[in-house]
């Protein structure tokens, strides 16, 4: 393709215009830090350091959050006030509770599961001959986006009729074993069940790297000591492992807790919200975009802000209580 330089002259320019702004801005800001005195220089540096990121943050998180909250009490068409009516809805219509409902179950299994079966193949696997290729293996996952691991796994449950071949792998072991082949995304609420196995198959990888670096900072010394005093396998685990490594399963059940919530692309790319599939995210993004209700769209997104700020909040104070 041939380059047209007079074509593309206006690009150019606002080209040349933002890199010589750029660089008057830079600097100013390093005329100013040289004849500032010694004291003022700290806050000064913290000042151009933190205000770029205030702007930022204010632009792209409080003016949108003001706005949402304001969209969630007007119409569907945000040109009527409706006071409460879109959080009435939420948890008075049937599609909305089991909207909610699946959430409930997503954010009470998911981090559960993820935790659990990253303790214990972390625990199998500390100091085994295999160790690095074990982890490996399941970190392998991680690498693959919610929307890949969606496709890969909507293949796994893939249905074909009795009698044909199976191209799913879930339902070919079933018809090995003489059963016959089911639509697995089709029955609520099992179908809710087969959808957090695709999450946590993505998140235990994570799990797994964090319990077992905590596992492996338990002093040496207390380990020692509890074998000594004759501690069995199971008494290791619930008296010494497990309470020394807290912090780092607080953090794993804490931010599963929170990527659950905001969870959207393997409900998206598997069903689509269908089947009575749908969680909160994705329930906002049909209101808004799909159905054009925005005032629902903007309450579901506020009440999923109102779940998550408890969590955050409880992860910062534990933070701090550590340090």
């Amino acid at each position: 393709m041939d380059f047209d330089l007079v074509a593309e002259s206006p690009k150019l320019t606002q080209l040349l215009i933002g890199v010589v702004a750029f660089l008057a801005v830079v600097g100013l800001v390093l005329l100013l830090l040289d004849r500032a005195p010694m004291r003022q220089k700290a806050r000064l540096h913290a000042a151009i350091l933190l205000g770029p990121a205030l702007v930022l943050l204010a632009v792209g998180l409080v003016v949108p959050g003001i706005r949402t909250t304001l969209l969630s009490f007007m119409s569907g068409d945000s040109t009527a006030f409706v006071g409460l009516d879109n959080y009435v809805w939420m948890f008075t219509q049937p599609e909305a509770v089991t909207v909610l409902r699946n959430t409930l179950i997503w954010v009470v299994l998911v981090p559960l599961l993820v935790t659990a079966i990253g303790l214990v193949y972390a625990v199998l696997v500390d100091r085994s001959r295999f160790e690095s290729l074990a982890k490996s293996l399941v970190f392998l996952p991680m690498a693959i986006s919610f929307v890949g691991a969606g496709i890969i796994w909507k293949f796994v449950y893939a249905y074909r009729p009795e009698g044909a071949d199976q191209i799913g792998l879930l339902n070919q072991v079933v018809v090995w074993f003489g059963g016959e082949p089911r639509q697995w995304l089709l029955d609520p609420p099992l179908n809710t069940l087969f959808l957090i196995v695709v999450m946590v198959w993505i998140q235990a990888g994570f799990a797994t790297v964090v319990l077992s670096a905590a596992i492996k900072g338990i002093p040496s010394d207390i380990v020692e000591a509890a074998k000594l005093d004759g501690a069995g396998p199971a008494q290791m685990f619930f008296r010494v492992t497990l309470p020394s490594i807290r912090p780092a399963v607080i953090v794993v059940l804490v931010t599963q807790s929170i990527g659950t919530l905001k969870l959207f692309d393997i409900v998206r790319t598997m069903t689509g919200g269908q089947f009575d599939t749908s969680v909160i995210a994705n329930e906002m993004y049909n209101q808004a975009f799909r159905y054009g209700e925005t005032g629902k769209g903007a309450a579901l997104a506020v009440f999923l802000f109102v779940l998550v700020t408890p969590i955050i909040v409880y992860q910062i104070r534990s933070r701090r209580a550590i340090r």
